[in-house]
């Protein structure tokens, strides 16, 4: 009786792998899919668009077709800022799914350095879930030295899935001035009675 014992627990050493493998391979599907479920529950459920790099719009491009949007440009700056800005070219054709470029213009016309940021906005408002931005000058703040000038570069997608109706998609800027950086840049002021004889 005693030699029929080990025979008995043998298999069932051996019945939790196809369970276990299985296991394994839900997990790594689901880690596959965790990114665009990810993207999908963003975009579908909460209204926010992610932003995309240019490599994951390659293929997009090619199937976009013939269809062109017209892109115009705009910008300006809050009276606080002295600065010249504005876009170097007014109005651009783009295809659908293709990473375009334009170029902004800034100059600082103060006599000190200056920290600014821009504030983008895209019209009509239906267009801006459309419109990504995958790099900007508005991702960051800007420095610019008395008197410095700056061409600054927007890289841009337009989703082949904008609504047929919108022919003309404008992007614009205000840069403002961000008073906690461009504090930082000053030189600290000397008290006047730091160099009084005591």
């Amino acid at each position: 009786m005693s030699s029929d014992a080990p025979a008995a627990t043998t298999p069932s050493r051996h019945a939790g792998l196809p369970r276990l493998i299985g296991v394994a391979v839900a997990v790594f599907l689901l880690t596959f899919s965790l990114v665009p479920l990810y993207r999908i529950a963003c975009e579908k459920v909460f209204g926010v668009r992610l932003e995309r790099g240019p490599g994951s719009q390659a293929s997009v491009g090619a199937a976009a077709g013939k269809r062109t949007v017209r892109v115009e440009f705009d910008g300006g700056v809050n009276s606080k800022l002295p600065w010249s800005f504005h876009p170097e070219q007014l109005t651009m054709d783009v295809v659908p799914g293709e990473l375009n470029e334009a170029l902004y213009f800034a100059r600082n016309d103060g006599n000190a350095a200056l920290v600014g940021s821009a504030v983008p906005s895209v019209a009509p408002a239906r267009a801006s879930g459309y419109f990504s931005k995958t790099e900007c000058f508005c991702f960051t703040a800007q420095t610019l030295q008395a008197g410095e000038k700056r061409d600054m570069p927007v890289r841009f997608i337009i989703d082949p899935d904008l609504p047929p109706e919108i022919r003309t998609v404008t992007l614009s800027y205000t840069f403002y001035k961000n008073d906690a950086l461009s504090a930082r840049l000053a030189p600290a002021s000397v008290p006047a009675d730091a160099h009084a004889a005591p």
